[in-house]
């Protein structure tokens, strides 16, 4: 089956967040299965830094928006068994950050043209074709009400993935023509009408044969008032054919006992050993003092989704009872002025890197103790996944896929139980969970029990590849 994933952001080329991993990581698993796998994405200034002429340029053709001309550039690579195509355009890709811009809109409008244009430019004809997120949600939209008739687009179906229902895609009504050359009847109609404007993410669930999102708890969550960010209404039309699967990681990159990244490699024969020259060697890194209390460690968005607030207002707390914290993320400038004012006001116990990187990510997961996701929402999650491969116990709130995927320790249930979790969104809340946490972090059998869980915890994306299979095999 050939399967083509569009998105905005994938590894190992462009990555702001977990689409990027997730994108990859199913689409090298689906090629395992013995499936034709592709992904096409924007060719942003950082993937051409990156590739550094590693790829190969295989044409070029126009692209109409309305009154515009822009020239799509196609390049083609090969990864993992994954062929990745990049839609170059310098007017809207060449520039420093992927999303962020007054035109994000208009540059996401031209990507999902020019992968329609793509599609009979190379004469690909995939099977699936998996949106994922707003950024080129128009696609199926465009190619049922324009392209319906062209024998060259039958048999291709359609699966939306909802990853952050959040971000949704909207515009000014006026743009569905003067940059799709779609009628206006849609939005009178209201199968494109959302919030009073047009949404791309609204759009491609409704002309989708399958909507998924990345958990089962957040499926029932977008069901509903409060978790549905107004979802919850357009899913109802869909329902029977929407459905939460679980994501999972990929075991090969995040892996402690072959980890190039930390500091020593470890598996859970010899953890004790590895975690502690990890976590010596990451407290140095960030000229901290050393520690026998437990480290807390956070790689992140620092967004208010992700809890960020209640971190904040807890780590004198965790100070006051021996612990450390390291911080890894960017995001919300006030977010990140906080941090930094605790490095100030907790020298040695605090450390904090404002930005992104790789090598120093795996370090946090291997040289802490706990890490924390106290997350307001969150459609799945990938960080608690990876914290429980390197027998790091994730502190959660019991939302999305946290709750799919952290068992909390109660005190009663030592043999499956394989971190921390709460279900209040207070501070109170993560205060008394951290002081459950350190209490038993000074219980050498329980703390080793619930490590020992955290190394059987299984995540890996192979059980999710089987579900987004039967997925994709039972669309007619």
């Amino acid at each position: 089956m050939k399967i083509l994933m569009v998105t905005s952001e994938a590894n190992p080329y462009a990555k702001t967040g977990g689409l990027a991993d997730v994108v990859y990581a199913l689409a090298k698993e689906l090629t395992i299965h013995g499936e034709e796998a592709s992904i096409v994405m924007p060719y942003y200034q950082t993937i051409v830094k990156r590739v550094n002429g590693n790829v190969k340029l295989i044409g070029s053709f126009d692209v109409f928006m309305s009154w515009r001309k822009q020239t799509a550039d196609l390049y083609r690579t090969y990864v993992d068994g994954i062929t990745y195509y990049f839609v170059g355009n310098a007017y809207y890709f060449n520039r420093e950050n992927i999303y962020g811009y007054y035109d994000d809109i208009e540059r996401f409008a031209f990507f999902t043209l020019a992968v329609r244009n793509m599609l009979k430019f190379l004469k690909l004809k995939p099977r699936i074709i998996h949106i994922h997120d707003w950024q080129a949600g128009m696609l199926p939209a465009l190619i049922k009400e324009q392209n319906g008739a062209d024998p060259f687009y039958d048999n291709m179906r359609f699966v939306t993935t909802i990853h952050n229902p959040a971000f949704q895609g909207l515009f000014d009504p006026f743009l569905l023509s003067d940059f799709y050359g779609l009628s206006d009847d849609l939005f009178r109609s209201g199968k494109v009408r959302f919030k009073g404007a047009v949404s791309s993410l609204k759009t491609a669930i409704m002309y989708s044969e399958k909507i998924t999102t990345v958990s089962p708890t957040h499926a029932g969550e977008l069901l509903t008032e409060e978790g549905g960010h107004g979802l919850n209404h357009v899913l109802q039309y869909v329902l029977d054919d929407f459905k939460g699967i679980l994501n999972g990681i990929d075991y090969e990159e995040w892996n402690p006992q072959t980890d190039g990244k930390i500091f020593s490699r470890y598996g859970y024969s010899d953890y004790k050993i590895g975690k502690r020259d990890n976590k010596d060697k990451l407290l140095q890194s960030f000229n901290m003092s050393k520690t026998d209390g437990p480290i807390f460690g956070l790689v992140s968005r620092l967004t208010w989704q992700k809890g960020v607030e209640l971190i904040i207002n807890a780590a004198p707390h965790i100070i006051s009872r021996g612990g450390s914290i390291v911080v890894l993320g960017s995001g919300e400038y006030g977010a990140e002025q906080d941090f930094n004012r605790l490095t100030q006001r907790f020298p040695g116990k605090v450390g904090v890197y404002i930005g992104y990187n790789d090598e120093l990510a795996h370090r946090i997961y291997a040289g802490s103790d706990y890490f924390l996701m106290p997350s307001l929402f969150e459609p799945c999650g990938i960080s608690q996944m990876i914290s429980l491969r390197y027998g790091t116990l994730p502190i959660v709130r019991m939302t999305g896929g946290l709750r799919d995927t952290v068992i909390p320790f109660t005190g009663a249930n030592l043999d499956t139980a394989n971190g921390y979790g709460f279900y209040d969104y207070t501070t109170p809340a993560l205060i008394d969970t951290i002081s459950w946490a350190i209490d038993n972090f000074h219980k050498p059998e329980v703390h080793a029990q619930l490590i020992y869980n955290a190394f059987r915890s299984e995540n890996d994306w192979a059980k999710s590849a089987h579900a987004y299979l039967d997925l994709y095999e039972s669309i007619e």
